[in-house]
Order: structure tokens, then sequence, then C-alpha cells
């Protein structure tokens, strides 16, 4: 069977040792009928033993054998391609597994340095400037300081073969000897080495510097990604590097078994335009080779970034689109009512006593996380910015605290992950997030205007007479401070911090902004359809930090503050028996929202499995906030409290009244948080773009943070409800079973599947709603010159939404909808039937409230 022109749309499998290239190969079947058109793989390549993501990557040349190793992927790929199913394959450019014994381009590094083949390929600083590391690399491994590790006898000498050397053993770490020291250890014997000066003395002779692991924050001299020192960042750019990170995806590409591929951490590289029009040059140059059988080129190319609120994916960069976080952001928002937002923000603060502001909590944790997470990497930025000052003979006139304060202040005010510069030469222009943030630097009553402007000057090229590498150097060690920063301060830590409402905080969303109206989500979509037509579209990824149907169902919250603020004092009341006194007011409102938001529709609710993934999210929720404990020192004490306190509300015995409540209060809710489920699926298959449907969540997907979104999915009952045929009175009917949204998706995948000209390449027109509920209905058309798809949908509807899902005429009142003369009838797909020149929704109550139909000119 002959593969499409297109990618049509996605489905995310998450590989590890549980779930298998064979598990998958059985699949096949159920996803074409589905309507898939390309299996969304995570990353396959050799990684950490138990990895349940892959992004750990231990070997470039090796299939991760845990998944099944090549054979069984070639397998895999062949049964997908006989039911007209290719592979998007996820790939890791940006960093390695480090540490352990299991890596062997960083073994090789420790044990030659500068000397060893894989010394440019890591982004080593052998220069820095710490006297301690001495052009050594820092190893901060140790669990404890290093006199005590080697008082303690944790370090030990062994021999190493696979290097035909000696090592150190400290736990699960090998630590591999120079070999100018394999003579004296032999002629001395490994059994003289228990002795520790004489065994220090022999470790300070390394080619790196064993150290606290608490110490790496300041010490480190080499990029990681994130605060992971166990990932290690690769200088990507290095052309060596680039082909043994890329050789087995290329071969696949040319084998015709993938047909695309998805970038992870596109912004942690050094140039992300270069490497994407480098990686897609050579994808280009492979597509003349592939069989016959395969998708015809170009290749499918997507980039894992961040946009920020107003920031476009550059054109240039010759990709295809994001992953789709954008796109989740805008489709989240516009299910939510903005007119609770001073209720909700006032609420939150009052019962918290932190700021009402989302901007305020962002810029406090930038602060925090740059200085205990990244003051090491801001002192690489400065040494670059104070050697290109001495360059200029600007060093008299700016002293390094005043350029470390003004670097601070400029990383600190980056609304984006990173500028746009590169540092190749010439005057460059920065993007607007840089020359915002140089502004509000600079408005600081106690700004370092003359360290400011200087930056200003040195990073965008202005300042005469600058050497060329010094600056580049300059630029990419500001971009991948930004970037991290930027995901460590505000992802994982702000949106832990800030509960006005839990539904806006997830990946890539702008959670400042609690709604968007649908003019500007028509406009965000007008664009899509002429930039980026071919962009991915998120509702679920493996990063999430609420479910797709978590999060509709919060966002039914906003549509009635007032009834749910006086809900919320309720059960403070009603706990005050069972509330240690520890526990945070702040963290408990965060606790009834996600009770309330992932509260099972089967009834399982008051099961211990719930009780224990929702502890789960509670624990990693508080370490992630940083305020009363963290990763670094956890606060046992206070984590106890939080556990003793969620058991017992989950405990009917002392809680019954509480548990009634919530359990009242989701029932109210429900059907319009499932309404809300659909309308954002249907979006997201209708809108200009790919949609992805991230594996399991063609039923509700009530998930939290990792790990719980990357439990074991049941694909048994999914293909067996595929295969029942049930009508859509008895689906909605039943809708707590999840089987109508999986009607839904399959629906629209088919009519996707039929016409992929008409929801990929098509235009983008919103119809014209008057009445009432104008500002509450998405609608709009998708057309080609000879066919065309109409769109409506019901928007914060809750107070009439029915037990199926229907919506009570009354709330329609005198709406109408404009339709176009199309001199051909509607063929529905979604809803009931569409006819004449206007659409008035309000019909029998028993029709379900969205509209999706196609008519052929």
């Amino acid at each position: 069977m002959r593969r499409s022109n297109a990618v049509r749309s996605t489905y995310r499998l998450q590989f590890h040792r549980g779930f298998t290239f064979e598990a998958a190969l059985g699949l096949a079947t159920y996803l074409r009928q589905l309507g898939v058109s390309h299996v969304y793989s995570s990353p396959i390549l050799a990684a950490r033993a138990g990895s349940l993501h892959g992004y750990d990557v231990i070997s470039y040349d090796e299939i991760n054998p845990e998944l099944g190793g090549a054979d069984d992927f070639r397998a895999m790929a062949e049964a997908f391609r006989r039911e007209g199913i290719g592979i998007i394959l996820d790939i890791v450019p940006n960093h390695v597994a480090v540490g352990g014994d299991d890596n062997a381009m960083w073994l090789d590094l420790l044990k030659h340095g500068r000397g060893s083949r894989y010394a440019t390929w890591f982004d080593v600083d052998f220069d820095e400037r710490d006297p301690v590391l001495a052009g050594r690399i820092h190893v901060p491994f140790l669990g404890e300081p290093f006199n005590d590790a080697l008082g303690q006898g944790k370090l030990t000498l062994i021999e190493d073969p696979a290097r035909q050397g000696y090592a150190l053993r400290y736990g699960e770490h090998l630590l591999p000897l120079r070999v100018e020291d394999d003579g004296e250890i032999q002629l001395a014997g490994q059994a003289a080495y228990r002795e520790p000066d004489r065994l220090r003395a022999l470790i300070e002779r390394q080619h790196y510097h064993l150290d606290y692991w608490r110490n790496a924050s300041d010490r480190l001299n080499w990029r990681r990604f994130f605060e992971i020192t166990q990932l290690a960042g690769i200088r990507i750019e290095e052309p060596n590097a680039f082909e043994a990170a890329h050789h087995l995806a290329f071969a696949f590409y040319e084998e015709g078994l993938i047909d695309g591929l998805r970038i992870d951490h596109v912004d942690g590289l050094a140039d992300p335009a270069s490497y994407c029009a480098k990686l897609r040059a050579r994808l280009d140059g492979l597509s003349p080779k592939r069989p016959g059988w395969a998708m015809p080129g170009p290749a499918w190319l997507i980039v894992e970034k961040i946009l920020a609120p107003g920031e476009s994916l550059p054109a240039g960069w010759g990709v295809d689109g994001t992953t789709g976080y954008d796109f989740m952001d805008q489709v989240d928002a516009v299910l939510h009512d903005g007119g609770s937002e001073p209720i909700l923000a006032t609420f939150w603060s009052e019962l918290s006593g932190r700021p009402a502001a989302f901007v305020d909590e962002e810029q406090s944790a930038r602060r925090e996380v740059l200085e205990h997470g990244f003051e090491g990497q801001l002192e690489y930025v400065v040494d670059r910015l104070v050697a290109l000052a001495v360059k200029a003979g600007r060093d008299v006139d700016i002293p390094r605290g005043a350029m470390r304060r003004a670097t601070a202040a400029l990383v600190c005010n980056m609304h984006s992950y990173r500028t746009y510069l590169t540092g190749a030469g010439g005057i460059e222009e920065p993007g607007p997030f840089f020359q915002a943030a140089l502004e509000t630097a600079r408005a600081h009553p106690q700004a370092e205007h003359l360290a400011l402007d200087f930056i200003s000057a040195a990073m965008i090229g202005s300042e005469p007479g600058l050497p060329a590498d010094l600056r580049s150097s300059a630029v990419r060690r500001f971009n991948q401070l930004t970037s991290p920063l930027a995901a460590r301060s505000v992802e994982d830590t702000a949106f832990y911090r800030y509960g006005r409402l839990l539904s806006r905080n997830d990946v890539g969303f702008d959670a400042a902004r609690l709604s968007l109206p649908v003019a500007e989500f028509h406009e965000l979509m007008r664009e899509r359809a002429a930039v980026q037509p071919r962009s991915m579209l998120a509702l679920a990824t493996h990063d999430h930090k609420r479910g797709a149907d978590v999060r509709a169902r919060l966002a039914v919250i906003s549509e009635d503050a007032p009834r749910w603020r006086e809900t919320v004092e309720g059960w403070f009341a009603q706990n005050e028996a069972i509330r240690p006194d520890e526990l945070d007011r702040g963290d408990e409102y965060q606790f009834y929202q996600m009770l309330v938001g992932s509260w099972p529709l089967d009834g399982s609710a008051l099961s211990g499995k719930f009780a224990d993934r929702l502890s789960a999210w509670w624990v990693k929720a508080l370490r992630e906030a940083k305020l009363k404990t963290g990763w670094v020192s956890p606060n046992e004490s206070y984590e106890q409290a939080a556990e003793q306190f969620l058991r017992a509300a989950l405990d009917p015995s002392p809680s019954a009244a509480f548990l009634q409540s919530v359990e009242h209060y989701v029932g109210t809710i429900a059907p319009a948080a499932a309404l809300g489920g659909i309308v954002q699926l249907i979006l997201q298959c209708t809108v200009p773009g790919v949609p992805d449907t991230y594996q399991g969540t063609e039923f509700w997907d009530l998930s939290m943070v990792d790990p719980d979104n990357r439990r074991p999915v049941d694909f048994t009952i999914r293909q067996q409800a595929l295969a029942s045929g049930a009508e859509e009175c008895e689906l909605r009917r039943n809708w707590h079973d999840g089987r109508i949204k999986q009607q839904v998706l399959h629906r629209l995948l088919q009519a996707r599947r039929e016409r992929p000209d008409l929801f990929v390449g098509a235009t983008y027109r919103p119809l014209s709603v008057t009445g009432v509920r104008q500002d509450d209905v998405v609608a709009f058309l998708r057309e080609t010159q000879d066919t065309a798809l109409l769109v409506v949908a019901p928007l914060r509807c809750a107070a009439m939404v029915t037990a199926e899902l229907t919506l009570s005429a009354a709330w329609w009142q005198d709406t109408r909808i404009e339709l176009p003369t199309i001199g051909a009838e509607w063929t529905p797909i979604i809803g009931a039937a569409v006819s004449g020149d206007a659409l008035a929704p309000g019909g029998p109550s028993g029709d379900f409230p969205c509209r999706v139909a196609i008519a052929q000119r």
C-alpha cells in the first residue's frame, strides 16, 4: 500500500522495555482503522537501562536492545507500512547521558581528556578559570565531599578491560584512569592504592576533578541539560558529532523506514537555524534514493520549541513547525472565561499569600533559579563579556560586578527561550524579546547602564573591533543560559507556585493569561494556515503537567468562579480536623484543584491507586515549587504532613462529607468538561496543522505530570471500542467510558484521510456569528477550490450542558451563524445536518451541539 503525499495525523508511542517494537507491531491495524497516517515514535537509540522515555541516549550506534533492536524496528516499520502507516522519529541532538558506566564516549573523554576523540563533541570549557579544575573536566557525581568519599573507602581501583587499563569505581560510576598511569599501577599493584594518600595522588593526576554533586551549579565546566548533571550537552555543530548522532536516522530515512524527524530541545543547540538548515539539506539529498513505495519528500521536520507569547518560529529554519505546545496553549485558553480572572486571582492571593499576578511569581523564580541552579553558567557568560570589554578597552569603565549584575538582569527579563543572534559576523537582529529585556533592565532604578549598553552592542555586533570567535562564544553561552533558565524557572518552578487556576500552567503556556477571545483565536489560526500549515497540533504530550481533559474540566471552573470559591471555602472548613498545622493553604488549594481535575469517571476515586497517583503528583509539585521542600534538600517532615492530609482527605471514614461534596461538584461540571474536551479535539483535528494523539488519549485523558502520563495503555479495550460500531446515542449516554471521544477522533481522522488537502492546505475563514452567544462560538470554514469544511463549536456553556452532552436551545437563544453559498449539500461528520444560508444551532435538545460537515462543490 502506497502512503499519501503528506503527514495527515500522528499517534505518539512511548517505547520502553515494557512496551517494545513487537508490542507496537500488533497495533498497526487498529491505528489504520482509527485513521492515523504516522506513528510518532519516542527516541529509539540505545539509552540508559530501564529508561521510560529514551532521551538519555548512551550510544549513537545502536538501536535500544530493550526495545527490540534494529531487526524488531524494521519488522514494526514493515507492519505499519502494510497498513499504510509511516513513522516520524524523535531524535535527541542536544545531549547524551553521562556518569554511570554505559556511555563509551563519556568514558573515553574521562580517560583521555583533551586528547579524546570526543573532546570537541562534549561542550567542555577546558580553559575555564577555576584554579581547582586547572584544565580538567569537572565530575560532580560524588554523594559526599571528596575527602569523605576517600576516607570511607568508597573509591576503589579496578581493572578496566574495555579500555585496556584501569579505572576507579564509585557506586554505579566508572572513572577510567589515564594511560600514563598504567605502568605505575602495574608495578605497585592494585592493593597499594588502598592507602588513601596514594589513591588521592593518583586521582589528582587524572583528566577530571572528582567532586561533591552539590558543587555542580557553581563549578561545572561543561554544558548540561537544564540542571541535570547526568545529561551532558553535545556540540552538534561539530561535523563528526553531527554525522554520528544522525547516521542511523539518515539510513532509516533513505530506506523508507521513517518519513520525518522530531528534534528534541532545539533551543539547547548553539545555532538552531544552521542545524535545521543542514538537517533539511541532508534529508532532501536522501529523498531521491528512497524506495518507490515510500512517502515522497520532503521529509516532515518539526522542532520542540517553546514559543513566547507573540513569538513566531523563524521561517528561515526550514522546518514544518513546532511540536504543538503553542497550539495546546491557544486551544486551552479559548475554553476559559476571562471574566473570572479577577475573582480567581484574588482568591488565590488571599489563600496563599503569594502574588495575584503571574509576572511577579515568574520574576522572583527566575532570580532564585539563576542564583541556585545556573551560577556557573552565568559566570561563563560574564567571563566572555568581560573579555570582550577588555578587547574593547572598556574594562576600566565596566568592572566585573557591574557586568555580572547587568547580565543577570538581562537573562531574568528574557521572556523568550533565546535570542536569534549567532555571533556569525556583522550586525544582527536579536529579536524583540532581547530588546524588551534590555529596556526592562534599563528601567530599573539601579540599572547598570554602561554594562547593559556594552552587552547589547557586543551581542548584536555593533561594537567595533571585537574578536569574532570571542563574540560568537559569548552569544552562544548567553543563548544556552537563557533557554534552560526559562524552562527551569518558569515551567518547573513558577508554574508550580502559581495556583490561580492550574489548567493554565502547562508546557509552553502563557500562564499570565487566563483566556483567549474567539476573534484572537481565529487570527492565530489564519496565521497558521498562511505560515505553518503542516505544524504539529498537540493536546497531550509525554511532558504535560495535566492531561487535556483535566485542563478542560478545570476550565469549567472559570465559568462560575463565585460558586467555586464558595465550594472551596467549604472544603477548607470541612477539613479543619484533619489538616496538619504546617500545611500551607496554597498547597492545599492546588491539591483541591488536582483532585477535582483528575477525579476518575469510573468510580475508582477512593481506590488506593488514585491516592497513590495523586500523592506522587503532589510530592513532585511541592519539590518543583521549591518553597517548602525541594529536590536538593527534601523536607521530609513537610512532605509527610502533606501525605497525611491527602490520605485522610481520601479516607471515607473521617472525610465522608468532604468526599461527597467533591463528587457532587465534579458531577455537576463533568458533562460540560467532557463537551469541552471534545470541542478542543474537534478544533485540533480541523484547524490548520497536523493533529497528534498521545498514546491512549483517544479515551479521556485525566493524567497528571510524568511519570503518571506515561502509564501503560490498555489498547485492547480501545480496539474493542472502535470495532464495536456503537451508535452515537449510546456513546453519548455512556460518555463516561471515553468511547465518544474515540469516535469523534475516528470520524475526523477518516475525513482527513479522504480529503487531506482540505485539512492541511486549505484556507481558514472565520464565519460571522451574531446574537447573544457571538463571543462564545468558534465557527469557521476551511476551503479549497472544490470542497469546504464547516466547523461550529460552542464554548463556555457549562450551565446548560445535559447529562448526555447535549446543549439546551435556551443557551443559544438568538445565535445565528452565517453560512457561505456553497452550491452543494453539507455531509455531516459530527453533529446534525446543516442546510441553508444560516445556521441557528438551537435545535432539538437531543442534538449534539458541535457541527462538522463537508460540502463538495
